[in-house]
């Protein structure tokens, strides 16, 4: 194989996997995506007495740049930095674990148990995303199949982690056969075999995943909610026009929707546009305007998102985030927050915890808190916000609890997970996602909701500022799905759900375990190399 046919292999495999991502793509060209720089990385592999074993990282950087650009090329709208370092880090790490695998599998003399590695290595690195403070688990390969929530219902057990290790095997599986078949011209029925394997291991869980769909009802609780997308553009209007008549157009939007039967209106991201201190929010002019509107329906309460601060007194320890005034020797921390304004005027809060890097947190503040004036200004409060060290749903009475979702915490499952292991019976996605433009990026960011939705059983409303607002059941079926830069006011029953999936339970307890085999692989081969060397 010469250098031109790798290249073409290697840009195969990033077009395969873009075109594989949603919310246009068609999620089976995963489980092919990998195989052609896998066929790369064997033919590397045959060659290891000639080749350095860090050439595979260039072909490898080849595919997943492509990967990259091609799926998350609109972060470009809010900044081209943006861009360039998302596309940057996730390629250096994603070929890294794929370099890794590649050493394993020298290492390993060509021993069917390096495949084992490239799964721990890969999902290693797809936990890594979901929790590290850099993180970006946009591309996390399980992501892949939101579109298509009737073939994922079996997520409610694995999480996205379940998709990802699908996809790899079924890749593994199918290059073994390719190889086999097709460039050492093997026709035995173990190598036939493997193909059967490999479709068995793709159609079966599709088919059990349509049992569980068609199978699955929702237990009748319903709550009536308004959902409420105001359509302010983010670079101009939203952070310009009067603070109260911004709430006032809302609420004109909710109560062309409102009777004395709607419990909820869900207003999004960033909607009350006072920046208030947490101890004078009652007297903020845009409570006072919800709190006038709830009054005149009885069982009507709202959520709200805003930004709000809070001053640290004497003596009180500081946090990471905590900012020093400028002319005083006092700290205070921001936050984004949402904000429950309760049929009886009572307030809860819930401060953003997983921020979005380069815009709400400086990763790693301890080294890099001097890099904070750098933060990309996406309108508000800038530089690390101050977070919550537990996610507490806000609790509306004795049997019911809802889930507040800021934004980018609704990427990550795990950490919706902590909301309804505390109760929550239903979940409010609040969002503002105008930053991105009528791109991809808004209608993959909607398509995650639908991960949570199956993951958690938990009836999903979306409020999001430009759209798409939408309401999602408990199988991840979307409805009232509104058009993108319209304002709109929608109105849906939603059933509530107390049980408990079993990846509620346990969590990503599948990219723990393969941390664990990608650790014990990683020390295999460093000492095998150390032994190889003596």
């Amino acid at each position: 194989m010469n250098r031109l046919t790798k290249i073409a292999l290697s840009i195969l495999s990033g077009a395969l996997l873009s075109c594989a991502w949603p919310e246009h793509g068609f999620p089976l060209l995963l489980f092919v995506g990998f195989i052609p720089l896998l066929l790369v990385e064997n033919d590397l592999f045959n060659k290891k007495k000639e080749v350095n074993s860090f050439s595979v990282f260039w072909y490898a950087a080849i595919a997943f740049s492509i990967w990259n650009s091609f799926t998350t090329f609109w972060i470009y709208n809010a900044a081209l930095v943006g861009v360039v370092a998302a596309v940057i880090i996730n390629t250096l790490l994603t070929s890294f674990a794929f370099y890794l695998f590649h050493v394993t599998h020298r290492v390993l003399a060509g021993k069917a148990t390096a495949y084992v590695a490239l799964i721990g290595y890969w999902l290693s690195y797809e936990f890594l995303q979901l929790n590290w403070d850099l993180n970006w688990p946009w591309l996390n390969l399980g992501n892949g199949f939101a579109s298509y929530p009737s073939w994922i219902q079996w997520y409610e057990y694995t999480g996205i982690f379940g998709g990802s290790l699908w996809v790899l095997v079924v890749n593994i599986l199918l290059f073994h056969f390719i190889y086999q078949r097709f460039f050492q011209k093997i026709c035995s029925r173990a190598v036939g075999m493997k193909l059967g394997i490999a479709v068995i291991l793709t159609v079966i869980p599709i088919i059990y995943s349509y049992y569980i769909y068609r199978g699955y009802k929702e237990v009748k609780s319903s709550i009536d909610v308004i959902v409420v997308q105001p359509n302010l553009d983010p670079y101009s209007e939203q952070y310009s026009v009067d603070p109260q008549m911004v709430t006032a157009q809302m609420l004109a939007s909710a109560k062309i929707k409102a009777d004395s039967l709607a419990d909820f209106i869900v207003f999004p991201e960033s909607a009350i546009q006072e920046h208030a201190w947490e101890d004078q929010l009652d007297s903020l002019s845009s409570v006072r305007q919800i709190r006038a509107f709830n009054k005149q329906y009885p069982l009507m309460k709202a959520v709200v998102g805003m930004s709000t601060y809070k001053i640290f007194n004497t003596g009180e320890p500081l946090t990471i985030s905590a900012r020093k005034f400028s002319d005083a020797d006092k700290y205070y921390d921001a936050y984004n927050t949402a904000l429950y304004v309760a049929n009886n005027g009572s307030l809860q809060k819930h401060h953003k915890s997983k921020l979005t890097p380069g815009v709400e947190k400086m990763p790693y503040p301890r080294l890099f808190k001097f890099l904070e004036k750098f933060a990309l200004d996406l309108g508000g409060t800038v530089g690390t916000l101050g977070s919550d060290a537990e996610q507490i749903p806000f609790m509306i009475n004795d049997s019911l609890k809802i889930a507040p979702v800021i934004c980018y915490e609704s990427v990550y499952g795990e950490f919706v997970n902590e909301f309804v292991s505390r109760g929550a019976n239903a979940i409010f996605v609040i969002t503002n996602d105008g930053w991105w433009g009528n791109t991809p990026g808004h209608r993959q960011h909607l398509l995650f909701s639908v991960l949570r939705a199956i993951e958690t059983r938990r009836s999903v409303a979306r409020s999001a500022n430009t759209g798409v607002s939408c309401f999602i059941n408990q199988r991840g079926d979307i409805s009232q799905r509104t058009d993108y830069w319209v304002p709109a006011a929608i109105r849906s029953k939603m059933n509530t759900n107390s049980e408990i999936t079993f990846y509620v339970k346990h969590g990503d307890y599948i990219g723990r375990f393969f941390l664990v085999i990608a650790g014990l692989m990683f020390i295999l081969t460093l000492g095998i190399g150390v032994f190889r060397k003596t």
